[in-house]
């Protein structure tokens, strides 16, 4: 599997918490951690949403991109999820990576320190070059969209 050295930097309020880091041999995002500071809670009620620290920055080379995706327990367990999905960091942003996160469960949902809130993947980024045109060409599906190839006749 082909590898990308990334720089981060680890902002003092992150200093004590881990890497962001691969959870098994397969997967293809990091996880990311709440860099809450020790001892203080973070809690979104029902159909709230919160900007979540990490506590790192990162120097992401050009041609990539880093996305951040939800994490499917979070999803699943408990209806929170990244508002912004994928949320996409430049390879020239500089600042802290930090979470839009969204609770749409019925229950308020709390994070400590360290708890696991998203997924980061980088990816290779193919830029375009648009070229104007008074038609394109045509393709059986057509215009169809929003569902059309997946109904059943």
């Amino acid at each position: 599997m082909p590898r990308l050295a990334v720089r981060v930097m680890i902002l003092p309020h992150a200093e004590s918490l881990a890497l962001p880091s691969y959870a098994s041999a397969g997967a293809a995002g990091l996880d990311l951690v709440a860099a809450i500071p020790d001892g203080d809670a973070f809690t979104l009620g029902p159909g709230e949403r919160g900007l979540v620290p990490t506590g790192f920055v990162l120097q992401i080379p050009k041609g990539f991109e880093a996305q951040v995706r939800p994490r499917s327990g979070l999803a699943l367990k408990h209806g929170v999820t990244v508002l912004n999905s994928p949320g996409t960091i430049d390879a020239d942003y500089r600042g802290e990576i930090r979470v839009i996160l969204i609770n749409l469960g019925q229950e308020p949902f709390t994070l400590r320190r360290g708890d696991r809130i998203a997924q980061l993947v980088v990816a290779q980024v193919t830029r375009v070059v648009l070229h104007k045109a008074d038609s394109l060409e045509q393709t059986e599906r057509g215009t169809g969209g929003f569902g059309s190839t997946g109904v059943n006749s």
